[in-house]
């Protein structure tokens, strides 16, 4: 018999949104979890057919609740228990940042690598320097 109601914290780590419990209660006590706009507190219950918003720097993931369950399930269940339902707004954010991220390198990740340093003598060597012009 499938429960009525499931404490959001329980669900958002049962569902693997989180990976532990104590972070999906952290999420909750710092607003980052909402239901119709209201910041949920950890102990706060959630029906069939809730959708909840989850903030996750840059983006806010919706997710739609469409089983309830109180115990942590395997990956491939997650479908069945909840739908992600994210506007494509938010998803085209989380492409841009993913595209920003692996284009810079980020300070203090020491020196460049061999491979690092022959790409960058190969783009300076082809785009700047002509060997015509150094003979003439």
């Amino acid at each position: 018999m499938q429960k009525k109601e499931v404490r959001i914290d329980k669900w958002l780590w049962a569902v693997r949104i989180f990976k532990t419990r104590s972070i999906a209660a952290e999420a909750c006590k710092k607003g980052k979890v909402s239901l119709n706009g209201n910041k949920l507190k950890p102990s706060r219950t959630i029906k069939l057919g809730d959708v909840i918003e989850v903030r996750k720097n840059p983006v806010s993931y919706s997710f739609k609740v469409l089983g309830l369950s109180e115990n942590r399930m395997g990956a491939k269940l997650v479908p069945d228990f909840m739908e992600n339902v994210t506007t494509v707004e938010q998803l085209q954010i989380l492409e841009m940042h993913q595209l920003s991220e692996s284009l810079n390198r980020n300070k203090g990740l020491g020196r460049p690598t061999k491979k690092d340093r022959r790409e960058i003598e190969s783009f300076f060597e082809d785009e700047f320097f002509d060997d015509s012009e150094e003979t003439a």
